[in-house]
């Protein structure tokens, strides 16, 4: 997606979006106390290291052992709806603004993760992780890891402005309607994930 076209997406989703998070910032801070925002180090285009913020939405609760309770026993109420329509994400958008990440492409993950990968992990951060991308309208939480990086992989090697667009609006379906496994655009990615690796492993 051309720069000039994401900065007036962004901009457009901003004056909406300010209003908006300054109300969820004092439902946050209500509900989980301060700090409203959760940082955390992500790995970020050729692997440079780029800070994710969002909204807060679970709770500080050790188990009798000391240690950090599931995150799903610390989500709230209120984190679930955020998390449910992606509202948690908003702060990521100054992040589009810095450059640190695009409108759309592979979600950031944890360095070390990435850095797993091997040689796919570096074709992954070819390009500036996204907002929203190719594996969240084709399941998201309901993919496995290896099914994201196969969709993931699959996007960064056919990506264009009408994929863009088409994800965006994808993106606001799942919003509504909620995450559902597209398992033909899972099996496409996979196959051609496959085929890759056998060029690759090709005498």
């Amino acid at each position: 997606m051309p720069r000039w076209l994401e900065l007036v997406l962004v901009g457009i989703m901003l004056v909406v979006a300010l209003p908006v998070g300054a109300l969820l910032a004092g439902l946050v801070a209500r509900d989980l106390g301060r700090p409203v925002v959760f940082r955390q180090r992500r790995a970020g285009q050729d692997m440079t290291v780029i800070t994710l913020a969002k909204f807060r939405t679970m709770r500080d609760a050790d188990g009798a052992d000391g240690n950090p309770l599931p995150d799903a026993q610390r989500v709230t109420g209120l984190g679930r709806a955020l998390r449910r329509t992606r509202l948690d994400e908003i702060p990521q958008l100054f992040a589009i603004v810095r450059r640190d990440l695009a409108l759309v492409g592979p979600r950031p993950l944890l360095p070390e993760t990435v850095a797993g990968f091997g040689a796919d992990g570096a074709r992954r951060s070819a390009v500036r992780p996204g907002l929203t991308g190719w594996a969240q309208v084709s399941g998201n939480t309901r993919l496995g890891e290896a099914e994201k990086l196969s969709l993931d992989l699959w996007y960064v090697a056919h990506r264009s402005l009408w994929l863009d667009i088409r994800i965006l609006w994808m993106t606001a379906l799942t919003i509504v309607s909620g995450e559902t496994r597209s398992e033909q655009r899972i099996a496409h990615a996979r196959e051609w994930h496959a085929g890759r690796r056998r060029q690759e492993t090709a005498p």
